[in-house]
């Protein structure tokens, strides 16, 4: 279908560090591998700094600046709204862009409490009603494998879904000289590796075992209290000075759950595991099978049948690149992998194909409210030292 015979849409984008590139690659890309029912158009991008937006802006391929959300959202060439910016910004913006009548796509985590999740429900919901769609933006739902094992357990290949074992691990913060960043800031992120990459672990193992989290029991550590305050922002790779101040979130979370059809999980997420970079692992054990990924292989899922013949019977590797798996056959011949940034283009296209069909988008803000449940118990958990408290 030839671009000018399908309806524009006009994507407008809050923020441009590392989420916002990941985000605008995929607009950038999504059109041109899959044959959208819309045709995505990079009208605007916002950032506080007029030159750095500017900068940003043309590196990353949009049309125009604003140095304001609510000049984004005013224009009446965007028709969805794309927030890439900390935490404590997405309940205002979200709501302000539902309200508007602008589709919205949100990273993750959805909000910095609770009570903040629950109004972007609200507003979500009241939007429905008027054709507008939401979506929370849990990226990792998208990669292949990740969709194969959801697959495979609602086939019923593993049974009845009895342990997961979930781990997201990085070694980011690992030098206690590492730099502050908004990260460590707890009124701008709400939490530190319990929501930036435990949020991730939550959703992943609700998605692929389709039951959800209904108690836990935590422990959240912070082994750096202090960190060299940066000359100026630069990412996670800024520079730190000879000022230090405080880290106001967890370096690690663990935590047990409880889940709705009975089974048990473990999970961990960290920011100090030393020689990982961006281990996300996953295993759920059934009562006829198993299932395992591992993101750092992440073109690859292993699957294990308990009906095999003992002799013969081991974890089959599959390389999840056939153009009979999800998205692949939009990209290239088997057994030439994807990589991180795919999974971004798949949110877009997924976004896109549910606007244009009427559909609500998932991962939905209730789902992101969901995980922010999660979040909110454990760390009540490791505050008060309950054994058990529910999302």
């Amino acid at each position: 279908m030839a671009d000018n015979d399908r309806a524009p849409l006009g994507v407008g984008m809050i923020g441009y560090s590392f989420m916002g590139a990941a985000h605008s690659q995929a607009w950038r890309t999504a059109p041109r591998f899959f044959d959208l029912p819309l045709d995505p158009q990079m009208r605007v991008l916002a950032g506080r700094d007029p030159e750095r937006t500017a900068a940003a802006a043309h590196r990353l391929g949009w049309d125009s600046t604003e140095t304001s959300w609510q000049a984004l959202v005013a224009r009446d060439d965007v028709d969805l709204v794309d927030i890439c910016t900390p935490g404590d910004t997405h309940a205002e913006i979200a709501i302000g862009a539902l309200e508007a009548g602008k589709h919205v796509l949100c990273e993750k985590p959805l909000a910095n409490s609770v009570a903040e999740a629950e109004t972007m429900v609200a507003a979500a919901e009241a939007a429905e009603q008027r054709g507008v769609r939401a979506m929370v933006g849990f990226t990792y739902r998208r990669v292949p494998a990740v969709q194969l094992a959801r697959q495979l357990v609602a086939d019923g290949r593993i049974g009845e879904v009895r342990h997961v074992r979930a781990q997201y691990l990085q070694d980011w913060i690992a030098d206690a000289d590492a730099p502050l960043s908004w990260r460590l800031d707890k009124s701008k992120a709400g939490s530190g590796a319990l929501g930036d990459i435990g949020a991730h672990i939550i959703d992943l193992a609700q998605f692929v075992t389709g039951e959800q989290i209904t108690g836990v029991s935590g422990s959240l550590r912070t082994f750096v209290t202090e960190r060299p305050v940066a000359t100026e922002f630069a990412g996670l790779s800024g520079q730190g000075g000879t000022e230090r101040g405080p880290v106001t979130v967890d370096d690690a979370a663990v935590f047990l759950a409880d889940l709705s059809g009975g089974g048990v999980g473990v999970f961990e997420a960290t920011r100090f595991a030393y020689g990982r970079k961006n281990a996300i692992r996953l295993e759920v054990n059934g009562s006829k099978g198993s299932v395992a990924f591992d993101f750092e292989d992440m073109n690859v899922l292993h699957f294990y049948d308990a009906a095999d013949d003992p002799v013969v019977a081991g974890f089959r590797r599959i390389q999840v690149t056939e153009p009979q798996h999800a998205y692949i056959g939009h990209w290239w011949p088997a057994g030439h992998g994807l990589g991180y940034e795919h999974a971004f283009t798949h949110q877009a296209v997924d976004l896109v194909e549910a606007i244009a069909a009427g559909d609500q988008p998932t991962p939905t803000f209730a789902d992101g409210l969901a995980v922010q449940r999660v979040l909110a118990a454990v760390e009540l958990s490791s505050e008060s030292g309950a054994r058990r408290v529910e999302p």
